[in-house]
Parts: C-alpha cells; sequence; structure tokens
C-alpha cells in the first residue's frame, strides 16, 4: 500500500484499494476429491488479488516502475517491452565462440554475462580465450590420435617379431644339420659357420625389435637428453671382446668380396680390446656395408688396425675407388646428408652420423682419411678410409651369477 500511496492522492481510491487488498471475499469451499486433498485450497489465502484481473493490472503499472528504471539502468538491457504485468527482455547476455580448426568445428564456448553491453576488451579476451581452448583440444586430439597410433603399431610389431622368429629357428636348424653333413668338409664348413652367425646376429635385432615394444610406463635410463643410439640389447655390457664379434663381420665382408670379384685385405691380428663391443661390431658393420655399396665395382677394400692416438686401437675400413670432394668430407657426417657419388644409391644417410656420435658416446672417434696410403704406404694411394679411433681397454666383464 505504501507505493500505492506514493502514486495515488485520492483517499476514496485508496480506501477502495485497501478493501480489496485486505478484505477479499472467502469464496466457497473447494471440492475435495480425495482425503488429504488441499490442491484447490482458496479458504487458507483469502486475502490479496487475483492476478490478471484488472486490478492487477493497476497495480502493475505502480509497483513495476522501480523494476523498468532496475532493469533499464541496473541491467542496460538493450531492449525492453513491458504491457502492464508482462515483461519481455531482449539482451545480449550469451554468446557462442566457435572452436574451429582450419575448416572443423571441434566445439563452441558458452559464455554469458550481466555486465551489458558487451565491451570490446572483453570480447577480445574472451576470443583470446577460445583460441587457447582451441589450440589445446587440437593437442588433446593429437596426442589420442598418436596413441592409437603407437598402441596399433606395438601390436602389429609384436606380430611381425612373433611371425620373424619362426623362419630364423628354422634357419638355424637347417644349418646346424648341415654343418654336421660338413663335419669333413674344411672347406664349405665356414659358409655354414657364416650363416649361423648372421643368424645370431638377425635374432639380437629381432630381441631388440621386441624389447622396443616395452610398456610405455616403463622408466628409461637418463639419458641427458640425447636419443638412444642404440636400442639396449644391441649394446653388448662393458669389457666384452671385441674380436668375437668382429670376426663373423669380417667373414662375411671376405666372403662378399669373393662373390663381387674384389680383393679384400683383412688384418693378420684382430686387436685384443674390450669395452661396449656390441656398439663397436654396429659401427664397422656400417662402415663395411658403406664400402661395398659406394666404391664401385671391382675396387679393393679392407681393414687395417693400427695402435690409436686416443690408447686404444684405430680401426679403419678403406677402399680404392675414388676420393670424396674434399667440400664433403665434413658434411657426409650429417644426419641425411648423402654425398654427389651416392645419390643413385639407395639410403638415408644417417649410417655416418650415427657412427660418429656413437664412437663419441663410446669416448673414440670416428674420421675420414683421403686417400689411405696416409695410414700406410702400402694402402691405395687414392679411396677413403674411414677410421674409428677407440679409448683404451675396459677390464674384463665380471661373469653373471
Amino acid at each position: 500500500m505504501g507505493a500505492l500511496r506514493r502514486a495515488i492522492k485520492c483517499g476514496r481510491t485508496l480506501d477502495l484499494l485497501s478493501s480489496i487488498v485486505h478484505d477479499a471475499a472467502p469464496g466457497d469451499d473447494p471440492p475435495t476429491y480425495f482425503p488429504g486433498d488441499d490442491l484447490f485450497s482458496p479458504h487458507e489465502r483469502t486475502r490479496g488479488i487475483p492476478i490478471g484481473n484488472l486490478t492487477s493490472q493497476l497495480f502493475g503499472n505502480v509497483y513495476l516502475s522501480r523494476f523498468d528504471h532496475w532493469v533499464q539502468e541496473t541491467l542496460q538491457a538493450p531492449a525492453y517491452l513491458r504491457f502492464v504485468d508482462d515483461f519481455l527482455i531482449f539482451a545480449d547476455d550469451r554468446r557462442w565462440l566457435p572452436l574451429r580448426h582450419n575448416r572443423v568445428l571441434l566445439g563452441a564456448l558458452q559464455v554469458q554475462t550481466w555486465s551489458l553491453p558487451w565491451s570490446e576488451p572483453l570480447s577480445r579476451r574472451l576470443q583470446a580465450v577460445a583460441l587457447c581452448l582451441t589450440e589445446a583440444l587440437v593437442q588433446d586430439l593429437e596426442h589420442q590420435r598418436l596413441l592409437l597410433q603407437g598402441r596399433q603399431q606395438a601390436e602389429q610389431l609384436e606380430v611381425l617379431v612373433h611371425q620373424l622368429r619362426n623362419p630364423l629357428t628354422a634357419l638355424r636348424t637347417f644349418g646346424q644339420l648341415l654343418l654336421r653333413r660338413l663335419e669333413d668338409d674344411p672347406r664349405n664348413r665356414p659358409l655354414v659357420e657364416g650363416l649361423l652367425a648372421e643368424e645370431r646376429q638377425l635374432n639380437r635385432y629381432v630381441d631388440a625389435l621386441s624389447d622396443l615394444g616395452a610398456p610405455a610406463d616403463q622408466v628409461l635410463p637418463d639419458t641427458a637428453g640425447q636419443p638412444l643410439l642404440l636400442p639396449p640389447l644391441l649394446n653388448g655390457p662393458q669389457g666384452q671382446p671385441l674380436s668375437a664379434l668382429l670376426e663373423p663381420l669380417l667373414s662375411r665382408a671376405a666372403a662378399t668380396a669373393a662373390l663381387q670379384h674384389r680383393r679384400w685385405s683383412g688384418p693378420a691380428q684382430l686387436p685384443a680390446w674390450r669395452g661396449d663391443s656390441g656398439a663397436v661390431a654396429e659401427i664397422i658393420a656400417n662402415l663395411l656395408e658403406n664400402a661395398f655399396r659406394y666404391s664401385g665395382e671391382g675396387i679393393p677394400l679392407g681393414l687395417h688396425v693400427k695402435p690409436g692416438a686416443q690408447g686404444g686401437p684405430r680401426l679403419c675400413i678403406w677402399d680404392g675407388g675414388s676420393s670424396i670432394a674434399p667440400a664433403e668430407r665434413e658434411a657426409i657426417f650429417g644426419r641425411g646428408v648423402r654425398g654427389e657419388r651416392g645419390q643413385a644409391v639407395p639410403g638415408t644417410g644417417l649410417g655416418l652420423a650415427l657412427g660418429r656420435d656413437l664412437a663419441q658416446e663410446l669416448g673414440g672417434s670416428l674420421e675420414l682419411v683421403c686417400p689411405p696410403a696416409a695410414l700406410d704406404p702400402q694402402l691405395p694411394g687414392s679411396g677413403n678410409a674411414f677410421c674409428l679411433s677407440l679409448p683404451p681397454s675396459a677390464p674384463p666383464a665380471e661373469p653373471e651369477h
């Protein structure tokens, strides 16, 4: 009534309105349809104004004046419509910001505010938030894709490794049977022994591939941020004799040279060096592969061994072909870099880079010397020699218990 008195000054009108508000008729008793039914109970609220009649519309014009000012001045609604006691507010208080990457709609960000109108700084900040959320969502989706791809590749790798072991086992069995038949044939026995040595080497690679499929949460050793140059199973224990791993490699090189009608020159004696011989064997195997691949048909090659300046042996794989151009002699040790004469031959350009990294990890070095005669006058006066210098020999490995 206070609001009505401030707006209406006629006493008789105020008395009438007060009578309407405070002295509403009690009305008839409501019908009872079941025990405890109080849905229709106007007898419990016999005072007030029935909504929707003429007096409520009149009162709405008085009471809602303050509401009009609040909507326009406080809410600052851009559009507001009221008809007596019914009203509508039209406001841009909710926005949808698309989370779009390229042409793909990843989602939407709903933003709502009561501070209208939207300010330009707020709009810019919200747009920046949407961009950050889009980037985070893209990264998360990429992470999920890589996880799925990794699981699929691990499963495929597991199947391939399993299938590889079957023919390797068969090769070993046939090789051992053939070796028994050649017991009295010293000329051909070394060929079968070489095949069995190659089978053992292939088994090492298969074991390394199988180890790559280890659980992703396995704790790896700290490598100071550097990637593993070889899988763990291809790195031999410290103190392992080098000669045991070099002999099958040199036998294979001699057999390949004979098949290609090349002259092969091996050392009279292998160095009695001990250390991470598995890594050294990988370096020598890559150097031999490069020598056969790039030196040209009929070109002689070999392994030259002499004491090195670092306290260990110096092993040099040489060939008598064309010398590598001076401008390329250091560049070819970079990852993915291949010399001019190697462009027509299949390859990745990683062998020398990995070989040098492994050599440095061992405490040694890998360098190119041209021509091989610079190492020994008896070697060819043209060609290339890739020299692996090793640190001093390590003590013998302790036997496993």
